[in-house]
């Protein structure tokens, strides 16, 4: 079995990656090879700006906060000869928010995955929340070192309970030398020696122990308290040396210069086992209650010394059945007290020694490496390639269908435009694209399922239309929460949407009045159609008036201004494109999918064959920019997509995809070729987390939908225009399936 390893890795100084270098040498110490490199491949994790003159193992390197080289490594690890991959967590080792750069490459791996989280958290944000969730659903197998991160991971994560292991954390196996002989070494003969080893940090406590040592070594001036371990490079970078100087005058406060000695380097295992073999009693007075995992805590056991530490989780579970000592936080006092009790009574020291030795035998690393083993060949054994099988839509992966965050974000007025995560922003007021869209929003539900809700909110949408209605027929668009105009004539975009909006409430009106009222406002609306001077406005008005076609066929005067309207987008077509751009510009924007959508529906009222060439040819040429990586990817508005340039990733936006997953139903409907309903699925599962992030941006406990897919993760404000989005792209999806069972009837 060849593994790829993803974590940091010696010799950069961290204790991930001393980890991943014992993790690996204990699993080949349980098979008959010789070098680390005929079983493992290494994928390092670089922090920024920093170059490691690294190990042959080591096969690609991934600079943190450089996305492309998480999808580079996935495809590495794909194409080799690699039979699984173990990927070792820690939040703040990957690139993107809380290390959100990570599910691009484990989505796109075709091998089993086992993942070890060294850290769960008890009250994780919602981006950590995601990652862990998006991890948990793709691994095989997860591995975690303490009860309490097992139960978290499955109650508060929601990961499958049958895939999590509790696998502890890995000492090495150095052979024990006396004491004695070990303390002479150090030149600690005739000490009693307090130990603390890690990377320094506020959150160590140390100041705890320092604060604790003046009664003790009044009763045992022969006491001597080592403090191992460099800076933490991301302190070190923002605050210098500032703790360790303050920690220095701490201790000449106490008058304890003869007792307390720092050690500021970082030191290998062999080293590092011999100063705890010198000590007497480990120490770990950390301030923060939930680190669910601690590297230097096993290592201690692993050694076999009394340990006195803190009650945070990890420490609570491994020094049970008075394998050690805990005091509370910060309690110099207490700390004070156990210390004495320890020292005073060597038999006592004796019992918490050997107590600790013999739970320590079970973490060697070559036990723990012949666990991880079994654990890796079962999850190759169970593992089901992808089948090669198109998508199908699979009504069972679409949420339960909800207006609640619509609710939310509705008043009498219309709906409002901005949130602030799912809190509505009155401050943004309202606009007529949002009110426009919730109009198609309420007319497709109210189609669907006679939501009374949905019927309830027709006529504020339909009123805000109309209110905006100026006296030549077009519309402001933004009006203030105290229902103040804010411009005198909106955006062609505006004005191609609300046409839209009110075409579709014509041919779908739930009753008379809302026909009568709709036809008023499209018809009054009518003499601006054919001075539209956007694209993309066309386009919005050319479907509103496909929809209005639909109900009033033939159309004396209807039917000429859509075949003008059309030739527009079919000029603008024939002058872009050539060989290699197919497309109505000189770039691709916001809300591409409109344009060839539109041709998709003159194509289908007005039995138009050059529009249906011209469809269909467009948005293969779309398909060939967006679909990346077997999922769908929009243009980028950081900078849209010119021809001849490259194209920008993110931000993703909701309505970018919901135009996708519109063209792509009416490209069916259309042509009744059945590969379009497999792309619209895929599409709309970018809302589902099938996005070059992995992260979903639908919201299931709000209902709503994020704005945008960022590089860095989610944006979490929910916004009236995602959340409309994400609702009629689920809406679409189930008209799909009822057009797919009524065609089979």
């Amino acid at each position: 079995m060849k593994i790829a390893y993803i974590g940091t890795y010696p010799p950069r100084e961290c204790g991930i990656g001393t980890f991943t270098n014992n993790l690996i040498k204990a699993v080949g110490a349980n098979t008959d090879h010789k070098r680390i490199q005929d079983h493992a491949t290494v994928i390092a994790i670089n922090d920024p700006g920093e170059e490691y003159d690294y190990p042959e193992e080591v096969k690609f390197v991934i600079r943190q906060e450089h996305q492309r080289d998480y999808v580079e490594a996935a495809k590495l690890i794909n194409f080799s000869d690699t039979d699984l991959c173990i990927l070792e967590h820690e939040f703040g080792i990957f690139g993107g928010e809380s290390g959100v750069y990570i599910l691009p490459l484990i989505n796109q791996l075709e091998v089993p995955l086992l993942v070890t989280f060294h850290t769960v958290l008890k009250e994780p944000s919602y981006i950590q929340k995601s990652i862990v969730q998006q991890i948990g659903e793709k691994a095989s197998g997860v591995i975690v070192m303490s009860h309490r991160a097992v139960r978290y991971l499955s109650e508060i994560f929601n990961v499958d309970s049958k895939k999590i292991l509790l696998i502890e954390h890995g000492v090495p196996s150095f052979n024990m030398l006396p004491q004695e002989q070990v303390k002479k070494k150090f030149n600690f003969q005739d000490r009693k020696v307090l130990f603390t080893f890690g990377l320094l940090s506020r959150n160590k406590g140390i100041e705890t122990v320092i604060n604790a040592l003046p009664p003790v070594v009044e009763k045992h001036p022969d006491l001597l308290y080592i403090v191992l371990g460099n800076t933490h490079p991301s302190v070190l970078k923002h605050d210098g040396e500032e703790y360790r100087n303050y920690l220095i005058r701490l201790v000449k406060h106490q008058k304890l210069e003869n007792n307390v000695f720092f050690t500021k380097q970082f030191i290998d295992e062999e080293t590092l086992f011999e100063y705890l073999t010198a000590a007497d009693i480990y120490i770990t007075p950390y301030l923060n209650e939930e680190q669910i995992t601690s590297g230097t805590l096993a290592y201690a056991i692993g050694a076999g010394v009394a340990v006195v530490s803190t009650p945070y989780w990890h420490a609570q579970e491994l020094l049970a059945e008075n394998r050690g000592k805990l005091f509370d936080f910060k309690d110099s006092d207490q700390l004070s007290g156990i210390l004495s009790d320890i020292l005073d009574n060597p038999k006592l020291l004796r019992e918490l020694r050997g107590n600790a030795f013999r739970y320590g035998k079970n973490l060697r690393w070559p036990v723990i490496g012949g666990q991880y083993l079994k654990v890796a060949k079962q999850a190759l054994k169970d593992h089901v390639k992808p089948s090669a099988d198109k998508f199908v839509i699979d009504p069972q992966v679409l949420p339960p269908f909800t207006l609640s965050h619509i609710k939310r974000i509705t008043d009498d007025t219309g709906i409002i435009q901005h949130s602030k995560f799912d809190i509505p922003n009155l401050k943004e007021g309202y606009c007529l694209d949002d009110n426009a869209r919730a109009l198609i929003m309420a007319l497709m539900t109210h189609r669907q399922n006679r939501d009374p809700l949905a019927y309830s909110l027709l006529p504020i949408y339909l009123s805000y239309i109309d209110y905006m209605q100026n006296v030549k027929g077009t519309f402001r668009n933004f009006l203030s929460f105290s229902r103040q105009f804010l411009d005198e004539e909106g955006s062609e975009d505006s004005f191609g949407r609300t046409i839209w909006a009110l075409g579709y409430l014509v041919h779908h009106s739930p009753s008379d009045s809302y026909y009568e009222f709709g036809k008023t406002i499209f018809l009054k609306a009518a003499p601006n159609f054919e001075g539209l001077q956007y694209l993309k406005a066309v386009a919005n008005t050319l479907i509103g008036i496909c929809y209005y076609l639909r109900r009033h066929k033939g159309d004396e005067h209807m039917t000429p201004v859509m075949k003008r309207l059309a030739s527009r987008l079919k000029e603008a077509y024939m002058s872009h494109s050539d060989d290699e751009w197919k497309w109505f510009e000189d770039h691709m924007s916001y809300d591409n999918g409109i344009l060839p959508l539109a041709l998709f529906h003159v194509a289908d009222v007005g039995d138009d064959s050059e529009a249906l060439e011209i469809a269909i040819r467009s948005t293969e040429f779309l398909e060939s920019v967006t679909f990346r990586n077997g999922y769908q990817a929009p243009v980028g508005n950081r900078g849209w997509y010119y021809k001849g340039g490259e194209c920008p990733s993110f931000d993703q936006q909701a309505i970018d995809v919901m135009a996708l997953v519109l063209l792509y139903f009416q490209a069916y409907k259309t042509t009744k070729d059945k590969n379009y309903n497999e792309k619209m699925f895929i599409s709309y599962m970018w809302f589902l987390g099938e996005n070059e992030l992995g992260l979903p941006v639908y919201d299931h406990e709000t209902g709503g939908c994020c704005d945008g897919l960022a590089p860095t993760g989610v944006n979490r404000n929910q916004g009236a225009e995602s959340t409309l989005a994400y609702i009629i792209s689920h809406l679409t999806m189930l008209n799909a399936l009822e057009y797919e069972s009524r065609k089979d009837k």
